[in-house]
């Protein structure tokens, strides 16, 4: 038996309990379930096959947090810094990746010397992407059930204190769906979109699209969907240019958002919406 080297977290300063060399610390998951939930990015390595003397047996685990800290160990020292580099590089690209160390000879360029060979997995976690859906009607309900159950990070919003109450009233127990009542304008000053997240706009007519809008497009949201037939979107486009929102900005906007799937019902048009999302998300 000999004592995992992680490195605690801040959060949980209990003795670490001992494992036996390649046993999964339970700890190291728990963690990067709780970072994944505080809207963190980590590298999850993972020594997946040994040859001779070596730091850590297969199985041993460590996160490199997008913070730089470091949680767990995959066997310390030089090696372990360069796994530490890399993870840099995995986090920033979104791919995972296999490294192989020989640790025999340092004067050669080996981060070792205890004789064995190390094939150490990189897998990135991000947090998922947020998708808001701006409107809490018929539709926006139905697209706000199924980006969930997708395992988008959603967050909804109406400028209607009581639909948007009625809405969250509705959510099963447990749900991790953020319901914010409001103006978006305030709605947006808390809540950072980045260019992998998403905002569905299925509002009740083209005044509310017209105000929206300009908010959003501020914004660095990915994909922005309208719903609605394409005159009404003309006229809400034609709205927006008067107001000064330019071409540029208005050319981000998808609208009718959706794919053709002669959807009619709430849960079909949102199978169409968030088919589309989907097709981008994993298409760009």
């Amino acid at each position: 038996m000999s004592p995992t080297a992680d490195i605690p977290d801040d959060r949980d300063p209990r003795p670490r309990p001992l494992l036996p060399d390649g046993a999964v610390d339970p700890h190291i998951l728990n963690n990067l379930r709780g970072l994944l939930a505080d809207g963190q990015s980590a590298v999850l390595a993972t020594v997946i096959s040994t040859t001779r003397s070596v730091p850590r047996r297969t199985g041993a685990k460590m996160l490199v947090v997008d913070d730089g800290r470091r949680i767990g160990s995959v066997g310390g020292g030089e090696m372990e810094s360069r796994v530490s580099e890399e993870a840099v590089d995995c986090l920033a690209d979104g791919c995972s990746r296999l490294l192989d160390y020989r640790l025999v000879d340092p004067g050669a360029g080996d981060p070792g010397i205890c004789g064995g060979e190390v094939t150490i997995y990189l897998e990135p976690h991000m947090p998922p992407p947020t998708i808001l859906v701006i409107g809490c009607g018929h539709v926006g309900r139905a697209v706000v059930d199924l980006a969930s159950w997708l395992g988008f990070h959603v967050v909804a919003t109406d400028d209607r204190f009581d639909v948007a109450e009625g809405l969250a009233e509705g959510l099963p127990d447990g749900s991790s769906v953020v319901v914010r009542p409001g103006a978006l304008a305030d709605v947006l000053a808390d809540l950072r979109l980045a260019a992998d997240d998403h905002a569905v706009v299925v509002t009740r007519n083209v005044q509310v699209d017209v105000e929206n809008l300009p908010h959003l497009l501020a914004t660095e949201v990915g994909t922005v969907g309208v719903m609605g037939s394409q005159r009404r979107w003309d006229t809400a486009r034609k709205s927006l240019l008067d107001a000064g929102v330019s071409e540029t900005d208005l050319e981000r906007v998808t609208s009718p958002v959706g794919i053709e799937i002669g959807a009619e019902t709430p849960e079909e048009i949102a199978v169409s919406i968030l088919a589309q999302v989907v097709d981008r998300q994993r298409t760009t």
